[in-house]
């Protein structure tokens, strides 16, 4: 997962960040909205984590079994909250590709960093197919099609203050960059 020093600090500081706002959003009045960004920021914080280029720190190899049961945990958790709302099928898939980067790791950790094809090249493949879809999708969601269309009331109603925990674009964006970055730790697995 880890490739070059430079993108691999980009990473880290592009899901370090998303994890970070997604704190900032679990202080929503709405308590869907701070459960649905509480998981975000798990998968910010942990994609950092992982994507720590090799040459600054290699994580020991119980750190990989670690990652495989804290995101299995949340794969539970995603799991039990898909009674109530659709949208954490997302964050199911999620959890999973993590717990999957993680055993891969685990599993070959000489291959660390160089694409030595330590994952099942089917899985991988799906869970790219899944990404790009999902990238393609949320990219899509942040065009301005109402603001293009004339449409005065693009956030659905009554204009409102609202704070920076409560931007669905920035949500969006974030959610985004989220799965660019779960690509790019992909296509290096």
């Amino acid at each position: 997962m880890h490739g070059p020093a430079s993108p691999g600090w980009l990473l880290v500081a592009l899901c370090a960040a998303s994890g970070a706002y997604c704190l900032l959003r679990m202080r929503s009045p709405v308590e869907e909205q701070r459960r649905t960004a509480g998981a975000e920021a798990l998968m910010g914080f942990g994609m950092a984590a992982m994507a720590v280029p090799a040459a600054a720190a290699t994580p020991p190899r119980w750190a990989w079994f670690a990652y495989a049961a804290v995101f299995g945990a949340a794969a539970l958790r995603a799991l039990w909250s898909v009674r109530s709302s659709p949208h954490h099928l997302h964050h199911l898939v999620g959890a999973c590709a993590m717990v999957y980067m993680a055993a891969a790791m685990a599993a070959s950790p000489e291959h660390h960093g160089h694409g030595g094809g330590s994952g099942i090249p089917l899985v991988t493949g799906a869970l790219l197919v899944y990404f790009v879809g999902y990238v393609l999708r949320s990219g899509a969601r942040l065009l301005p099609v109402a603001a293009m269309a004339g449409d005065s009331g693009a956030l659905g109603g009554t204009p409102r203050t609202l704070g920076w925990g409560d931007r669905p674009e920035l949500s969006q964006a974030c959610r985004l960059s989220m799965g660019i970055a779960m690509l790019a730790m992909l296509v290096t697995l």
